[in-house]
Formats: C-alpha cells, sequence, structure tokens
C-alpha cells in the first residue's frame, strides 16, 4: 500500500482523546483506529496483540522477527489526537492538495505512525539479511495522561531501540523536558453576594496563591536550569470557581503545568510547590494540593548515542543531512527511555502544524521516513 494511501486511511478514522471533556461518541477514543491496525497485521500475517487500558482504548503490538537478526528495534506511535474545536478544514477529509494531506491528526502524528506502518510492512515482505527484528506499537492517550505507554513500558516487548513519532522535520530528537500536571484548590464560604462580608471568597484566596506561584515559578526559571533543557518551568493554566456571579464562591481550582527537567522526579514537584507556599506564600488559609492527575520525565541522551548515530546515517542516506534537537514538550520517549530502551523522537512534519486549525503534513517527507526508517532497521 501506498503510503499516502495508508495516511489517509488514518486520518478518516476519528481518535480524538476527549481528554477529560464531554464529547461525542462517533469522534472520541482510539478504537476505530486500532480495528483498522488489527487488520493491517492480519494481511501481513505478524503475530500482534492488543493491551487494553480502558473502553475502546487499546494499545496494539505486532512483531517481525527477521531470520538471524541479533538486534530488536521498536516504531511507537500514538493512535490519539486533540479535539477539532476550531478547525477550518474537514477534520477527517484527509484532502490531498500541492503536497500536503490536510486533518486532525496529519501532523501530530498519523503521518509519523504511516511512514512506520509502511517501513515495518517493507521488512515483513522483504525479511531483508542483515535487518533487526522491528516491532510496532501503537499506543493511546498520549495527547493527554500517556497511560498506553506506561503499559507498553511495562508490560513488553522488549526491544534494543525505539524511535518514537512525532514531528521533527526528518531530525532527531535525542532530549526533551518532561511534563507533570495537578490540580490546587483554596476554600472559602459561601453567602449572598449583597453581603460579601458574611462569607470567604474562595477566588480572591486564590488571587494570592497565584501571585505566590509566579513568584516561585520565576525562583524555578533561575535556580533550576539544565544545560541542556535549560530552565524548569511552571504555568497556571486553567482556573475555575464560583456557581453564580451573585453568590460569594466556597472553591476555586486552577490547573498546573510543571515542566521538569533532566534529574527531577515529576511526581515530586507538586510537593515543592506546596513546600514553598507553606514557607514564602505568606498564607493565612489552607490550600489543597492533588495528587499529579498525569507524570512524565525528561528524556535524556544518555542512553541513545549508537541509536542516534545509526538514525544519522540513514536520514543522510537519503536527504544528504540533518540536525539533532532538544525540544521542551514531552513524547512517549521518555516513559520507554526509563523502562531501559534507548529511545530517540523522530518523524515527519513541522510541530508548529500539529494541533492547528488546518494541520497538515508534506508528503514527500512522509514518504522519506518511511524508506528512513525502512534503512534504519536493515542497518541495526
Amino acid at each position: 500500500m501506498e503510503v499516502a494511501k495508508l495516511l489517509q486511511d488514518l486520518v478518516r478514522l476519528p481518535s480524538v482523546n476527549p481528554m477529560g471533556r464531554d464529547l461525542p461518541e462517533e469522534i472520541t477514543l482510539e478504537h476505530r483506529v486500532t480495528a483498522y491496525l488489527e487488520g493491517f497485521f492480519r494481511d501481513l500475517g505478524v503475530p500482534w496483540e492488543r493491551q487494553t487500558i480502558a473502553l475502546g482504548r487499546d494499545n496494539i503490538v505486532a512483531r517481525c522477527d527477521v531470520p538471524g537478526a541479533t538486534r530488536t528495534i521498536m516504531l511507537e506511535a500514538h493512535q490519539d489526537t486533540v479535539p477539532i474545536d476550531n478547525m477550518i478544514i474537514e477534520p477527517f477529509g484527509a484532502k490531498i492538495e500541492n503536497g500536503r494531506l490536510y486533518g486532525r491528526g496529519a501532523c501530530d502524528i498519523k503521518g509519523g505512525m504511516a511512514c512506520m506502518l509502511w517501513a515495518f510492512a517493507r521488512v515483513v515482505k522483504d525479511k531483508p539479511r542483515g535487518a533487526a527484528n522491528v516491532i510496532m506499537a501503537c499506543s493511546v492517550d498520549e495527547e493527554h495522561t500517556f497511560q498506553g505507554v506506561k503499559v507498553l513500558a511495562g508490560k513488553g516487548p522488549k526491544a534494543d531501540f525505539a524511535v518514537v513519532a512525532e514531528p521533527t522535520q526528518l531530525n532527531i530528537v535525542h532530549a526533551h523536558k518532561g511534563v507533570v500536571r495537578w490540580n490546587v484548590t483554596t476554600t472559602g464560604r459561601s453567602c449572598h453576594s449583597s453581603s460579601p462580608e458574611r462569607g470567604v471568597n474562595a477566588v480572591y484566596r486564590m488571587g494570592r496563591v497565584l501571585q505566590a506561584i509566579e513568584r516561585y515559578a520565576e525562583h524555578l526559571r533561575g535556580t533550576r536550569v539544565d544545560p541542556l533543557l535549560g530552565p524548569a518551568t511552571l504555568s497556571v493554566g486553567m482556573i475555575a470557581g464560583g456557581t453564580s456571579v451573585n453568590t460569594v464562591p466556597d472553591r476555586c481550582r486552577i490547573e498546573v503545568d510543571r515542566r521538569v527537567v533532566a534529574g527531577e522526579d515529576p511526581d515530586k514537584a507538586p510537593d515543592e510547590l506546596m513546600a514553598y507556599l507553606k514557607d514564602k506564600g505568606n498564607l493565612d488559609f489552607a490550600v489543597e494540593c492533588e495528587r499529579p492527575w498525569m507524570s512524565k520525565g525528561a528524556l535524556s541522551p544518555k542512553l541513545s548515542g549508537e541509536l542516534t548515530k545509526l538514525l544519522g546515517n540513514a536520514i543522510n542516506s537519503v536527504v544528504g543531512k540533518h540536525e539533532v534537537q532538544v525540544v521542551p514538550y514531552g513524547t512517549d520517549a521518555s516513559t520507554l527511555a526509563d523502562a531501559g530502551i534507548p529511545s530517540v523522537v523522530f518523524g515527519p512534519g513541522d510541530i508548529a502544524c500539529a494541533h492547528t486549525k488546518d494541520e497538515w503534513v508534506p508528503l514527500d517527507e512522509v514518504e522519506k521516513a518511511g524508506e528512513i526508517l525502512y534503512r534504519l532497521a536493515c542497518s541495526t
């Protein structure tokens, strides 16, 4: 199957991650893509398995064993996409125009999945001498809580190297920050807004908390800096409180996004913030801090030197040059690396096109990425 047709099939199958929202069933969850992938692997005649994460959400993993192979490489891509709010194109139309394929997930990351599937199928059919065994792993829930890759890393299968699909414009990402997200809540006492002095305004209290958090974020940027990844950061991205304008609110909640650098334990980030608020927040009321609902460590290049060289050689053989880069966003690669699998990030498309109102990927990069991954499998 041509890689463009493969990509069109994938984009036409909605796999929107609801990300905690109540979205239409006909477009949410990954089960349509998983069913397509199951058929794809059945047609190839390779062994495959599902790893159930939740209802309608299964990782699917296939394997090609090459006679005489001494190493195994994993190609990993996530099945889900972000929601389709405010898109100005048909989200699942998979329209091709001027060498671009448009649609939700075209760039992030069904273009990367398509080129991996194409390379995997070619290894299955060719069984090239000297090639590595290849595992094709398609995970779920990458766009929200990373539950799919956590199960994948915990259950295996084992590999010597892993390439994780994300849009890198055919360059190599060998390091990135990690991310942890959690909620912080202030409480008060509600009353009628005509007599606000009778209540305790939880929104006002949160205002004081936010000022302290802003100071803490600046403290992080100045004191916790990785020579490769740059500074650790913190941002408050959501706030909600109150029930009506004429009622003093008794609760207010914020959502915190914390980017961690190498050596930091993301699960400790909430406790570190609470310690700062207690010591330097100048707060005379209690603040509730929930445990993280999403947590992922940073990706370090320490394990991936050989893989970076091998993939770089494959890229150069197809396009002539490449860069090795560091990015601030998180991927499945860090979870696989934490499980002991040297991992890098690679794929077609530009991250600037991901999650956009007219998301697209250049088909020539998708085709070149497939050839690069095939050559990598042949040289590993």
